[in-house]
């Protein structure tokens, strides 16, 4: 029997990204795709059918919302789940791997299901979305060329000092830019961390709220955020999702 394939559909990156705004952050194609499966495996049951309501306000869904299967996949399913999510597909039914926001298996729990589809010959699919983490980069000024994304940094102060002094050095060496995110609540804390660590002419992004109404991406010098600092003037970031990136000279 043929399997069906695994579509990884993304999602917008802000809940006030809605109804008719959807074809100007996703392309209509990709909403189509969507609004043709019937069984889901997303982050959140909650937010994933907000977003197919949202769908369904431009094109039809195949099932009514209530009769569409959805299955949980987070930071708390153990790797032994995994097989299960995957059963419908290997019985030729599609599925759609939806993320929280922005795009799935990149920064996003869905990347070992993926494996493990790729494993079973199961047809993989992406589908073109907005990722913070690409149109950060893109705006930032800084090299597109050769960059590495992190993830998170450490919380304990020191070891976040050794850290970031460890990607300074590898993005001097490599002219390479470096990307992390933070929860939105310690974004302070880690500017912070970076102004104190970091050389004054290191180039640091900060993008925050990528693709909102209220998006703001800004590349200063070091020194110059440091400056701003001391004059009370802090980026209004604080919980809202933040990408920050760098570039030693």
């Amino acid at each position: 029997m043929t399997t069906g394939t695994l579509y990884l559909i993304p999602n917008t990156l802000g809940s006030s990204q809605v109804g008719a705004d959807l074809p100007a952050i996703i392309p209509d194609e990709v909403l189509k795709t969507s609004a043709m499966l019937d069984y889901f495996i997303a982050e959140n049951r909650k937010t994933a059918r907000t977003h197919l309501k949202r769908v369904a306000e431009i094109h039809p869904l195949k099932k009514p919302l209530q009769q569409i299967d959805m299955a949980e996949l987070n930071v708390r399913t153990g790797k032994a789940s995994l097989p299960a999510l995957l059963e419908p597909l290997l019985g030729g039914r599609d599925a759609g791997l939806i993320s929280e926001a922005g795009v799935p298996a990149v920064a996003d729990p869905g990347a070992e299901l993926v494996r493990l589809a790729q494993e079973k010959g199961i047809p993989v699919r992406p589908l073109v979305g907005p990722s913070s983490l690409l149109l950060s980069l893109m705006a930032s000024g800084l090299n597109g060329q050769s960059f590495a994304f992190n993830g998170y940094l450490p919380i304990d102060s020191d070891q976040r000092a050794r850290r970031i002094r460890t990607l300074e050095e590898r993005s001097h060496k490599d002219h390479q830019t470096q990307l992390f995110i933070e929860t939105p609540y310690r974004n302070a804390a880690l500017l912070n961390a970076l102004c104190q660590h970091c050389h004054p002419d290191t180039r640091l992004c900060i993008a925050t709220n990528v693709s909102l109404p209220d998006e703001s991406i800004e590349t200063l010098t070091v020194a110059a955020w440091r400056e701003r600092l001391k004059k009370g003037k802090q980026p209004d970031f604080q919980r809202k999702p933040t990408v920050f990136l760098f570039l030693a000279n």
